[in-house]
């Protein structure tokens, strides 16, 4: 994997890249849609080939490794050909799973027992054989284990957990330098930074992830319910240190607002359910502002479903027949309904790397933020 960097905005940290792997290239700044088990909730491959056209697509080491297990993927070739898709896929390392089963994990240096949500069944995550997982599994990009902290965290904890997820972060290293690749196709490394809501626990940890040289790197931790400033704020301190010329990544963000402030950070890579989650529960995602589909405000609203002239949505369908949908229960209305979010979130990403290499980013950013968080 390499990354190149194409344009920057004269008037902010954003920046437009390419990313390119065996699986083809990526175009940055990009959004991920989260296929956690290997699907994209309601979204066929085909749909988000031609319909939401995702360059990448995001997996989950934790639910994968569960079901359907490294035995099946191993036979098969991988997850690109389980899955029939043939272009980059991203698998997180589960680190964030880990956090947010407290009540099933218990966490050691040595690393993370846990126990299944599927049976109960007792398992153990060490930095070195979540290397060897993602190998099995097969994806372009692999994530480093690290320890997620909660927020709020007081300082002490998230301390020392950052300082074990670098001390894992080595083990991890080590592990994918001297163990084979799984399939004929490279995979790449990223590293995570961590240090919750401390300005100079997240300035150390991205010293010190950004010293291991790896082909991109990650920001993790945040977007765990801490206020939008906060995020916003470390973000900012934490792409200041990330070298310029390696991909940033920020995990689990977010809002489409959020999504183009970051981006002005020089953050160039995101993953996010929300788009997916909402749509299914009839929140959809517009260039004036969003929406509840099931509001009966949209009975006779014959328009389709953004009515300002976009072209990612399919104009077959209006805001009326989708609240009719979501009002009878047919599973038709979440399926438009994440086609919809989705393709308007890789919308976004283009248009805004169209006018950071135009120059005009920041202006039309400041616009579309306040239309963004309007509801309508």
């Amino acid at each position: 994997m390499n990354f190149t960097l194409r344009s920057k905005d004269p008037n902010s940290k954003a920046r437009s890249g390419i990313i390119n792997t065996d699986h083809g290239i990526i175009q940055t700044p990009i959004f991920m849609p989260v296929g956690t088990a290997g699907t994209v909730k309601s979204v066929s491959q085909k749909d988000l080939e031609e319909q939401v056209k995702a360059q990448i697509i995001l997996g989950n080491t934790y639910h994968l490794y569960l079901r359907p297990g490294l035995n099946l993927l191993e036979q098969v070739g991988g997850i690109h050909k389980f899955i029939s898709w043939n272009r980059p896929v991203l698998t997180d390392s589960g680190g964030y799973q880990v956090y947010s089963l407290s009540g099933r994990r218990k966490i050691t240096e040595e690393g993370v027992k846990f126990k299944s949500h599927i049976d109960g069944s007792s398992h153990f995550f060490t930095p070195e054989n979540v290397m060897n997982i993602q190998k099995s599994i097969g994806a372009d990009i692999i994530m480093a284990f690290d320890e997620c902290t909660p927020y709020p965290c007081d300082y002490s904890y998230a301390k020392s957990s950052t300082k074990m997820t670098h001390r894992w972060l080595k083990r991890c290293v080590d592990n994918f330098n001297n163990s084979p690749n799984k399939y004929n196709y490279s995979q790449s490394l990223f590293p995570i930074v961590q240090g919750s809501t401390y300005s100079d626990l997240r300035k150390q940890s991205a010293e010190v992830i950004a010293s291991f040289d790896l082909p991109g790197n990650a920001i993790g931790g945040l977007s765990v319910g801490e206020p939008h400033d906060l995020m916003y704020k470390h973000t900012e301190e934490v792409c200041d240190i990330l070298p310029e010329s390696k991909p940033r990544y920020l995990m689990g963000v977010g809002t489409p607002s959020n999504l183009l402030e970051c981006i002005a950070l020089g953050v160039d890579m995101f993953d996010c359910v929300m788009p997916t989650r909402n749509a299914r529960n009839g929140m959809l995602f517009t260039k004036e502002g969003f929406i509840n589909i099931k509001n009966k405000k949209w009975e006779n609203d014959f328009s389709e479903i953004d009515s300002n002239g976009t072209s990612y949505v399919d104009k077959r369908y209006s805001k009326s027949y989708l609240r009719h949908l979501f009002v009878s229960k047919e599973m038709l209305g979440p399926q438009i309904a994440s086609i919809h979010n989705l393709s308007f979130y890789i919308w976004l990403v283009e248009e805004s790397r169209k006018k950071i290499e135009d120059g005009t980013f920041t202006t039309w950013k400041n616009k579309m933020v306040k239309k963004l968080v309007e509801r309508l």
